[in-house]
C-alpha cells in the first residue's frame, strides 16, 4: 500500500508542476475548474446525492464557479475584487470558527441541503485560491510555497505518528491521527517555512513564521473535518480516483482549508 502510494503521489507531483508552471492562464484555469468539478462529484457521493441529485450539484457548482470566475475575471480583471475577497472571508471564518466549533460541540450535519452549501464553502474558494495564488507573480510560486507547507505538514504528520503517536488527537473522528503527529507537523512545517524564507529573500518577514503555524492548524483541521464528513457518510475514502490514496478530496482536504487563507492573507498583505 505504501510503495502504491508513493508511486502514486510521484506521478501526481510531476504532472502537477508541469502544469503550474507550463500551463497559461486559460489551460491552467481549465484544469483547475475540473479538479473542482471532481470534488462536486466526490463531495456529492459523501452528501448521500443518488442518482440524478448527484449529476444536479455537479452542474450547480460547475455554474456557481464559472459565475464567479465571469465576475470578478471580466467585471474586475485584478487581484482584489469585493466578490473575490467576500468569498475568501467566508472560508476564513468557516476554517478558523465554524469548524473547530463543530468539533468542541459535536453538532449533527445531516440536513442535504447544508452538506451542499458546506461543500461549495470547500471548493469554490479552494478553486479560486488556486486561481490567485498562481497569479501573485510572475512565477507561481506562492501557490507552490503554501501548498508545499501542508504536503510538507500532511507527510511529517503521517511519519511522526507511526513512529512516536501515543495521544489519541480526535478518536471519535479520526482514530489513527495523534497529538504527536501534530507536533511533527508544526516542527517540519517550521522548519520548511524558514528554508523558503531564507531561499526567497524573506528572512526579514517574520510574520511568515506565524503563517507556519496556522497553515499547519488549517491543514490539520481540513483533514478532520473531511474525516468527520466520511465517517457521518460510512465510508472509508471519498473516491477511488487515485491508487493508493482514494479520491481527489482525501488529497486535497488539507488545502481546502489552507489555500484560502493564504490567498486572502496574502492579497491583503500585497495591496495593503
Amino acid at each position: 500500500m505504501l510503495k502504491e502510494r508513493v508511486i502514486t503521489a510521484v506521478i501526481l507531483a510531476l504532472l502537477f508542476l508541469f502544469a503550474l508552471f507550463v500551463f497559461p492562464p486559460s489551460l491552467w484555469a481549465f484544469l483547475v475548474t475540473l479538479m473542482v468539478m471532481q470534488g462536486a462529484w466526490e463531495w456529492s457521493r459523501l452528501a448521500q446525492m443518488r442518482g440524478f441529485a448527484g449529476v444536479a450539484y455537479m452542474i450547480v457548482t460547475f455554474i456557481l464557479f464559472l459565475a464567479i470566475l465571469l465576475l470578478y475575471f471580466v467585471f474586475h480583471p485584478h487581484l482584489k475584487s469585493p466578490v473575490q475577497i467576500s468569498i475568501y472571508v467566508i472560508a476564513t471564518i468557516f476554517w478558523l470558527i465554524l469548524v473547530p466549533s463543530w468539533f468542541k460541540n459535536g453538532w449533527k450535519i445531516g440536513n442535504p441541503w447544508l452538506l451542499a452549501v458546506l461543500g461549495w464553502i470547500l471548493l469554490i474558494p479552494t478553486g479560486m485560491a488556486m486561481l490567485d495564488l498562481r497569479a501573485l507573480a510572475p512565477q507561481p510560486w506562492w501557490l507552490l510555497a503554501v501548498m508545499g507547507l501542508v504536503w510538507v505538514a500532511d507527510i511529517s504528520a503521517y511519519f511522526t505518528g507511526r513512529l512516536l503517536g501515543k495521544n489519541k488527537l480526535a478518536p471519535r473522528i479520526s482514530p489513527g491521527k495523534t497529538w504527536e503527529g501534530v507536533a511533527g507537523a508544526v516542527v517540519f512545517g517550521f522548519a520548511y517555512v524558514v528554508w523558503v524564507m531564507s531561499i526567497s529573500g524573506m528572512s526579514q518577514r517574520y510574520s511568515l513564521i506565524l503563517f507556519a503555524i496556522v497553515g499547519v492548524a488549517l491543514s490539520v483541521i481540513g483533514d478532520l473535518f473531511e474525516s468527520a464528513i466520511k465517517r457521518l457518510a460510512g465510508v472509508k475514502d471519498s473516491g477511488t480516483l487515485l491508487p493508493g490514496h482514494g479520491g481527489l478530496l482525501d488529497r486535497i482536504d488539507g488545502l481546502t482549508a489552507t489555500l484560502p487563507v493564504a490567498a486572502l492573507v496574502l492579497i491583503l498583505m500585497r495591496y495593503a
